[in-house]
């Protein structure tokens, strides 16, 4: 079964996203990569896909090492974090871009150590406010992608605390934008 984890762009969220979200010209609109002057692998495309349930977190929590079994991590993998705040809060609102949960500084460096290629979340940014721009470089300077606002993740958990699963990830054929577009499906 295939299941869309890309978040459906619309009108209205064009609107709304647009006060919070500035940069929406630039390829930062709905789930995309913040690309930090790199380029995506082809490679990347297809990846085994591992998504980990992090609800019901509080607004604003930090996701560590202590939330997830890290040793369900494989190098090359697409780690995702189900957190159901894109569906909870919604898109293109000010809370969601100023009150989502984001990735410890611990769970960051076992994503590194462990070469994973890409990281997806439900949310606005690995880490929250000015931290933003600086940890997705960091990932992006160790080859890890940092894929923003995905949906139904909760689809490939079934109830369970993680799910292995098949992923294929299109990037759009853009050049000299910080964001990158794309669509995001999980195989399951």
């Amino acid at each position: 079964m295939k299941i869309d984890i890309t978040l459906c762009v619309t009108p209205k969220m064009i609107d709304e996203a647009s006060e919070y979200e500035k940069m929406i010209f630039t390829g930062h609109l709905g789930t995309h990569f913040d690309i930090m002057d790199k380029v995506f692998p082809l490679e990347y495309v297809e990846r085994k896909g591992i998504v980990f349930l992090i609800s019901p977190l509080e607004f604003e929590q930090e996701i560590g090492i202590e939330h997830i079994d890290t040793s369900l991590i494989e190098e090359g993998m697409f780690v995702a974090f189900c957190s159901s705040f894109i569906e909870t809060v919604g898109y293109g609102t000010h809370e969601y871009f100023t009150k989502h949960p984001f990735l410890a500084q611990n769970l960051i460096e076992v994503l590194i150590e462990k070469h994973i290629s890409i990281i997806g979340i439900d949310f606005a940014g690995i880490r929250p406010g000015k931290e933003h721009r600086m940890a997705d470089q960091y990932c992006a300077n160790q080859n890890i992608f940092v894929v923003e606002n995905l949906c139904n993740l909760k689809q490939i958990l079934k109830d369970k605390s993680s799910a292995n699963f098949q992923v294929y990830t299109f990037p759009m054929n853009f050049s000299g934008m910080t964001g990158l577009p794309c669509r995001v499906i999980a195989e399951v």
